[in-house]
């Protein structure tokens, strides 16, 4: 489980692109965008490091 803090992360096509974005690099993954606290957590195989570059690259670095 990983767990992302994403300041730009301010509305709701924000956090649609967060979930297309995840699931472009770990189409299995299962995740739960918590917008207000612009956070989200996920369920993945997947290293964190490649989450975390896929969000940055989609404009969208964790803090």
């Amino acid at each position: 489980m990983h767990e992302f803090q994403l300041p730009d992360m301010t509305c709701g096509h924000c956090a649609g692109m967060v979930g297309q974005t995840l699931h472009l690099a770990d189409p299995a993954c299962k995740f739960q965008v918590d917008l207000q606290a612009r956070k989200v957590t996920v369920q993945s195989d997947e290293d964190r490091a490649v989450l975390a570059e896929a969000l940055a690259d989609a404009g969208y670095p964790p803090a």
